[in-house]
């Protein structure tokens, strides 16, 4: 997401290097490229225009300071702008509420409702410990109801049965009690929606909503259809009190236009970003971590927090142990490994957190290549286990049972093995040779990820 914003906003940056101050003449050109810029990511006219005047109040005439650039100084002024644009700080759900909290959600088909049903429920369970009931008043798709239910089972938390012969109100009000019976904390309630806006999908979910009124309304929206996004969530908030916005398939939207405009243009906060199909790829939204991915600053918060969650801690510290006594870091390890990567969501969800990622030749970033990290994955799980733990003892032979099962060439299973064995050589010296972190510095460039990982870039 905003990959074509952030590539064409450094750029625009990067042309004010080496001159001296901020002026009418130099920011005039500037604030042009810009406005083209986020125009291009499909930002609201009315959005992209205040945006400009808003920087270019602040710009013109500020002296920079002697340790910064004009460059520099323009970065700051951009991602406070942005921060403000997108909503200062993240919204968390109003959950405060008698026992059960209600949240609605709407929206239209196709946005990805029903999975972001799932997914909320799966970061209401996990992060904040709530006990969840979910239900589908779509009595319109029986599709939806029962993707709802394998959902639910998938992740374990509670599902109220509903059919298309049921009045959607009663779907709700019925699940409502069914959670108060059991003394669950939240229900959410997924809800028709319609290929367009219409008087009978506004009719009804207005009717559910008067009917229970949830401490949340929320509406989902495909980040993916750019300013028609912005302007769908302002015809739901002009029929119904919405509390926050839903964004979804942001991981498919290289311009991040919606995400730039929803707040602008209708009042109410992005709450949570969608960043794939997982049931956990589901972020909080935090302005000031968007805008610091923008340009190109990162977003190492979000990176730590995800480690905390996905990352399995007993296992990273029996592997640091395994390798200080001198035992063999084997193939089931390096599959643990991948596993946590991801888990984390893959080599691109991580290297799009760090900074200056956006900066790298497109040839380097092809490096990091999850296809590649799934083909590994795929051979060493064609391996016996005795093969995984002594890869040393995989024969020709075996090879060609390998690269079948895996769906892989023999080539493709003769490169992992080279290149472990170097990985694994490389290991066993440094770990004699004095702590993990000349281990990590060693093994820059060892691992099979196609061409290795750039100089610099972490372990």
């Amino acid at each position: 997401m905003f990959s074509h914003l952030s590539e064409r906003l450094n750029k625009v940056i990067k042309n004010l290097t080496g001159q001296g101050r901020l002026t009418e003449a130099n920011i005039k050109d500037t604030l042009r490229d810009i406005r083209i810029a986020l125009l291009e990511a499909d930002v609201a006219l009315p959005v992209a225009k205040h945006f400009i005047e808003h920087i270019e109040e602040k710009a013109v005439g500020k002296e920079v300071m002697e340790s910064l650039k004009p460059g520099q100084v323009l970065i700051k002024l951009v991602h406070d702008e942005l921060v403000a644009m997108m909503g200062e700080k993240n919204e968390i759900l109003e959950l405060r509420a008698q026992a059960p909290a209600v949240i609605l959600m709407a929206g239209l088909q196709g946005s990805g409702k029903t999975t972001t049903v799932a997914k909320l429920a799966r970061h209401l369970k996990e992060t904040q410990k709530k006990s969840v009931l979910v239900t589908s008043a779509d009595i319109y798709r029986p599709a939806a109801i029962e993707q709802l239910a394998t959902l639910a089972k998938t992740i374990g938390v509670e599902y109220f049965p509903s059919s298309t012969t049921d009045d959607p109100v009663a779907i709700a009000k019925n699940a409502i009690q069914a959670a108060k019976n059991k003394v669950i904390d939240v229900v959410i309630i997924d809800t028709a929606g319609r290929l367009h806006i219409d008087d009978v999908m506004m009719d009804e979910i207005k009717r559910i909503n008067a009917a229970i009124n949830p401490v949340e309304t929320l509406f989902v929206v495909d980040s993916m259809t750019g300013q028609d996004a912005a302007n769908t969530a302002k015809a739901f908030h002009d029929a119904l009190p919405l509390t926050g916005v839903i964004l979804t398939k942001a991981d498919g939207d290289a311009r991040g236009g919606a995400a730039l405009s929803i707040r602008q243009i209708t009042g109410k906060p992005i709450k949570f970003i969608g960043m794939g199909e997982k049931v956990d790829a589901l972020e909080p939204f935090h302005p000031d971590r968007i805008a610091s991915r923008i340009l190109g600053m990162g977003d190492v918060l979000t990176l730590v927090e995800e480690a905390e969650r996905n990352l399995d801690r007993e296992k990273a510290e029996k592997l640091v142990k395994k390798i200080k006594k001198g035992k063999s870091f084997d193939l089931e390890d390096f599959r643990d490994q991948i596993k946590q990567i991801h888990n984390m969501g893959g080599m691109m969800g991580i290297m799009s957190k760090l900074p200056g990622m956006n900066q790298l030749p497109d040839k380097v970033k092809g490096q990091f290549n999850d296809k590649k990290l799934t083909e590994i994955e795929a051979i060493i799980n064609s391996m016996r286990p005795i093969e995984r733990r002594y890869p040393e003892r995989i024969k020709n032979s075996h090879k060609r049972r390998i690269s079948t099962g895996s769906g892989t060439s023999i080539q493709a299973v003769n490169q992992l093995l080279k290149q472990f064995t170097l990985m694994q050589k490389m290991m066993k010296k440094m770990s004699k040779q004095g702590g993990m972190m000349k281990l990590m510095r060693g093994m820059r460039g060892k691992f099979p990820f196609g061409g290795g990982m750039p100089p610099g870039m972490p372990f």
